[in-house]
């Protein structure tokens, strides 16, 4: 039935990789069945016949599906169906798009679709990168227009060695995580997470998965040499070079003056007089392509920053090549939340908000991912007003979750162990202005916000960016990118770290791809930039975390009980842990490895509270003092509760320092006294002395040693317990 089933295997870091093509998804321009180890990805290319009208891009959609049957899971909704994409899913379409896209024709405009869905996860075998590679397998074979192949590999560092698509258990202890998307000869794309990795160890990892992609995409084109489709031809959508010379007579050193300045606003300003009287000059010639008059101004104005650029080495602001844009820091800059920090650069401007809350408010993750949940969450929000626009605000898009999730990266190395500091931590950067790089500014943003929250991370980071124009085979760079530098150069290549090293890298493209000698550029010139950044800046606006969390943030404790001891604390039906939550106004989460940690905006409270899980989880000792509740009274004494279910005797002679008639004249049922362990019976019986606590704690003296005051009471707001 499947007469043009082929089946194609090689090996990818000693793992087999097999590629299936002719059986499945034969109507698609291009599709394959990918298999790294028991990974299995199938991936499909298709494309319109037509260009779609009215646009000026490739209209380019790559969608990356996680399947939960391919972990032998259900979905947790409530239809039990997949939903909208994960932010992991989300993360690894931009991983696949960002070095597919470049490839394709800039003339370009038919519709192109990528659809790689992940059918079966060997954690061993990343589905990310088994996905790239089939994406480019598909789009390889197929008769759209591209200029791949591309091949990707996932590099670790693990024990002081390079590994190329580190295992499951390699990947837990490997001090980066690094993307690497190769052409034959270039590198294509770099996405990087990094435990502050030096340069010099980040360039020989990135150098090592390119020269890992090479056999790749030689085994690639040994399929695209078998059975790959002659490529379609497509209608150029260009405006013609007669039209762009009209434009560019018309307009060019209007346009030069107008690009002069470092203020956007004033830019922008300044060139919609130039393109009204171009269309004004131009519209009747061409009345059927006046939309292509904009684009020739868009042409026009990148062949001038360009020229500025690479010739004269001159940009828009009047910077140097490597000179960094005015830059300010700001923390506290809002009362009632827990941590601020306000970080701009030139015209763009971020504002993070960090939010500490307790480890029950951990994100939970349904995904085809081993990490099931995470306790630091970074979100980016960036509103049309940001770019002086005006649209409705629908929600975070791809852009948004992916610059939110660089900034995760790029500070996750620094934030402290669960251990250190038990609290689930939210940052929210807000962008409020924006002019190139806004997501490095949500770095130093958030770098702020940490510190001004208390929070101890081990470093401040920060991140710059680096950019690049290409002439041929030559090249500059440049620091600090702003928009139009962005808009209209070959390169965004993001760096974040500490002065120690790298904790996270990303690199967008619009050229096929970068040689050693670039990459090495822009390390090197990033390095220099971020700790400018960090020590004549930044760490001038706070110096360190701040010693004490703010009033408003939530108090954190925490102990280990024994497991055994789990049952009595929740006691039946939860009984036992709702009634601690409810009397000292906190939340308590326990795992089932006896960590319990405990939340309230008091710290008294949550004091009070770990007194009483650690009663019922601990035999009471003798000597140990505890604050208890008054239950019962007797003629003889008064019953005094501990902890829910530990309850003694406060026998009539040990209740005041002084003789007691009556044991009303001491205590009434609800009074809350502290009280010393003096005897546990061979029954487990508690009996309990108010008289000695108030002896050891306050000083208090007893009548018959002729005090005749009456002991003063007891201030200390928390319980506590003191073991001898």
């Amino acid at each position: 039935m499947y007469e043009n089933f082929k089946v194609y295997k090689t090996e990818l870091a000693g793992r087999p990789l097999t590629v299936e093509t002719g059986k499945m998804g034969l109507l698609a321009n291009g599709s394959c069945l990918i298999r790294y180890g028991e990974t299995a990805v199938f991936c499909a290319a298709t494309a319109s016949a037509k260009p779609r009208d009215g646009i000026d891009f490739l209209p380019l959609s790559v969608d990356f599906e996680e399947k939960l049957y391919s972990v032998g899971r259900i979905p947790g909704s409530f239809t039990r169906r997949e939903g909208k994409p994960t932010d992991k899913a989300i993360l690894a379409s931009r991983v696949i798009d960002r070095p597919v896209r470049p490839l394709f024709p800039k003339n370009m405009r038919n519709d192109v679709s990528l659809v790689c869905t992940v059918m079966s996860v060997d954690p061993d075998c990343s589905p990310e990168i088994t996905a790239m590679i089939g994406a480019s397998v598909a789009l390889s074979i197929s008769d759209i227009p591209w200029e791949g192949p591309i091949s990707g590999v996932s590099v670790g560092y693990v024990d002081g060695e390079i590994v190329i698509n580190p295992t499951a258990e390699q990947a837990k202890k490997s001090e980066m995580q690094v993307t690497v998307a190769s052409t034959a000869d270039l590198v294509a794309m770099i996405e990087a997470g990094a435990k502050e990795i030096p340069d010099d160890v980040m360039y020989d990892g990135i150098m090592k998965g390119h020269e890992a992609n090479q056999k790749i995409v030689e085994f690639i084109n040994g399929i695209v040499a078998e059975i790959g489709k002659e490529k379609f031809t497509f209608e150029n959508t260009d405006p013609s070079e007669e039209m762009f010379e009209a434009v560019k007579n018309l307009a060019e050193n209007d346009v030069m003056l107008a690009l002069d300045t470092d203020d956007k606003l004033v830019r922008d300003e300044r060139l919609r007089p130039i393109y009204d009287r171009v269309h004004e000059a131009l519209d009747e010639t061409y009345p059927d392509e006046t939309a292509k008059i904009d684009e020739c101004m868009y042409k026009l104005q990148k062949l001038i920053v360009r020229r500025w650029l690479y010739d004269e080495g001159k940009r828009v602001d009047g910077r140097g090549m490597d000179e960094i844009r005015p830059l300010y820091s700001e923390v506290g800059l809002l009362p009632r939340v827990h941590g601020s920090g306000l970080f701009a650069r030139g015209q763009t401007q971020v504002l993070t908000i960090a939010t500490l809350g307790s480890i029950r408010d951990s994100q939970i993750l349904d995904g085809i991912d081993i990490e099931d949940s995470k306790r630091y969450i970074h979100h980016y929000n960036m509103p049309s007003y940001s770019v002086g626009e005006t649209k409705p605000s629908r929600g975070p898009g791809r852009r948004e979750v992916g610059h939110g999730a660089l900034a995760e990266r790029a500070l996750l190395p620094v934030i402290p162990d669960e251990s250190e500091f038990p609290y689930t931590i939210r940052l929210v950067s807000e962008v409020l202005s924006s002019n190139g790089s806004t997501s490095q500014g949500s770095v130093c943003g958030s770098t702020l916000a940490l510190m001004d929250a208390g929070v101890p991370i081990k470093a401040p980071v920060a991140g710059i960016s680096c950019g690049l124009i290409t002439k041929g085979d030559d090249f500059k760079t440049m620091v600090d990118i702003q928009g139009l530098e962005d808009f209209f150069g070959d390169m965004d290549f993001k760096v974040a770290g500490t002065h120690k090293g790298i904790t996270a890298i990303q690199m967008d493209l619009k050229v096929h791809g970068l040689t050693p000698a670039i990459i090495k550029e822009a390390l090197e010139k990033t390095h220099k930039a971020r700790l400018t950044i960090l020590d004549d800046v930044m760490l001038k606006a706070i110096a360190e975390p701040r010693a004490e969390l703010s009033k408003y943030a939530p108090k954190m404790l925490q102990t280990t009980i024994h497991p055994d001891k789990i049952r009595e604390v929740i006691g039946s039906g939860g009984k036992v842990i709702q009634k601690i939550q409810a009397d000292c106004n906190c939340k308590i989460d326990i795992d089932d490895d006896g960590k319990v940690f405990i939340t309230a905006v008091d710290g008294d409270d949550a004091k009070r509270a770990l007194m009483i899980v650690e009663t019922i989880a601990n035999d009471p000792e003798i000597g140990a003092i505890y604050k208890g509740k008054v239950t019962r009274l007797m003629t003889f004494g008064a019953f005094v509760e501990i902890a829910p279910g530990k309850e003694g005797l406060v026998h009539i002679s040990k209740l005041d320092v002084k003789r007691t008639e009556k044991v009303e004249d001491v205590v009434n049922v609800g009074d809350e006294v502290i009280v010393k362990v003096t005897e546990i019976d061979d029954q487990g019986r508690l009996n309990l002395s108010r008289r000695d606590a108030l002896v050891e704690i306050e000083g208090a003296v007893v009548e018959d040693s002729g005090e005749d005051e009456a002991p003063r009471r007891n201030n200390n707001r928390h319980g506590f317990k003191k073991r001898h």
